[in-house]
């Protein structure tokens, strides 16, 4: 059976057209058959010209759950595009960074022809992302309901005017402030809108879920980091008319109204990334941050690893002489000091 790479980019930028036309050539030239949406093949065709290789067309041709992997040409917005495109399909993405950070990107732009190499001898692994279940109630009534991979976004809809939020934890309430926000997010997340918000680096393998504050008006509105089974719940007060906007992944958004509420619960349905090259999480964020290094020695070596010499031994003798010209201290003497009685 043909094995089916779905090209995804990000038609936008001439960059990224260019190196869907190149994945595409490379992918024919492997043996694998590249799969590509209507509009975007006619925007690259539109581009470059008729492709010489034939390129089949999602939904025409093939359906998703057909396709082994999906190849995503972009930034982490265009992985958060795909993301959404197999929600409901196990279909893992391969990221090739275009963009300035590019977090969710397994490999760059220079890699490209060897990321195509990995593909084609399937020298992969997939690694599952944890995302979240969202839900928005007004009146007691479910008016939203979607997910996210990053975070959850609850924002000032009016520039000038602040939110005034309570949090929830477990049904039970935490605290109440003014401020910008609250973003709720995932451990994929703590890279993205968290991490400019002040919250904390939380590594991808970790299971939590992330509260944080954006500019809070209040002594404790710190980040938290809580358990990945625990709800979380954020209330619009009705102490002023302002209104809010919830943002999901910067992509889907819905308004919030005084008194809504929005919900927060580990999704059951995760994103899965393929990787093509075990990289440690902190040499990521080494590389993507350009985090300074420089002085670092390593770890120590195995004590089986160390050939020393024999440790000298220095005896000192039990009691020391005195200084030359200095009379010995006798218990009882008159040099004894004088006691307070």
């Amino acid at each position: 059976m043909s094995r089916r790479v779905l090209v995804l980019a990000h038609t936008g930028r001439e960059e990224s057209l260019k190196a869907a036309w190149e994945a595409c050539a490379q992918l024919h030239a492997s043996g694998i058959i590249p799969v590509m949406q209507k509009s975007e093949l006619a925007d690259m065709e539109g581009f470059f010209g008729q492709m010489e290789q034939p390129v089949e067309i999602l939904h025409d041709h093939i359906q998703l759950p057909d396709v082994e992997l999906v190849m995503v040409l972009g930034g982490d917005g265009t992985i958060l595009r795909a993301a959404e495109l197999v929600r409901e399909e196990d279909v893992p993405l391969l990221g090739v960074n275009l963009g300035h950070v590019g977090f969710l990107a397994e490999s760059e732009r220079a890699d490209l022809a060897q990321t195509v190499e990995w593909i084609a001898s399937r020298e992969y692994t997939v690694e599952e992302r944890m995302t979240i279940d969202v839900q928005v109630w007004v009146r007691g009534q479910k008016i939203w309901h979607t997910w996210a991979l990053n975070e959850a976004a609850i924002e000032k809809g009016d520039r000038e005017r602040m939110l005034e939020l309570v949090t929830e934890v477990d049904e039970r309430p935490l605290t109440s402030f003014g401020c910008d926000g609250v973003v709720l997010a995932t451990p994929t997340g703590s890279t993205a809108y968290a991490f400019s918000a002040g919250g904390p680096v939380v590594w991808p393998e970790v299971e939590a879920l992330l509260i944080v504050p954006i500019s809070a008006h209040a002594l404790f509105a710190k980040p938290l980091v809580v358990s990945p089974r625990s709800r979380l719940a954020v209330e619009v007060l009705n102490r002023t008319d302002a209104l809010g906007v919830l943002w999901c992944d910067g992509r889907r958004s819905v308004d919030l109204p005084p008194g809504a509420r929005v919900e927060v619960t580990r999704s059951s349905t995760p994103v899965r990334l393929a990787r093509t090259h075990q990289t440690p999480f902190s040499a990521r964020l080494v590389r993507k941050f350009e985090l300074p290094i420089h002085g670092w020695r390593g770890p120590v070596p195995q004590s089986e690893q160390i050939h020393t010499g024999p440790v000298p031994i220095v005896r000192t003798p039990r009691t020391m002489p005195p200084p030359p010209g200095v009379r010995p201290y006798e218990p009882g003497s008159e040099s004894d000091p004088p006691t307070e009685k």
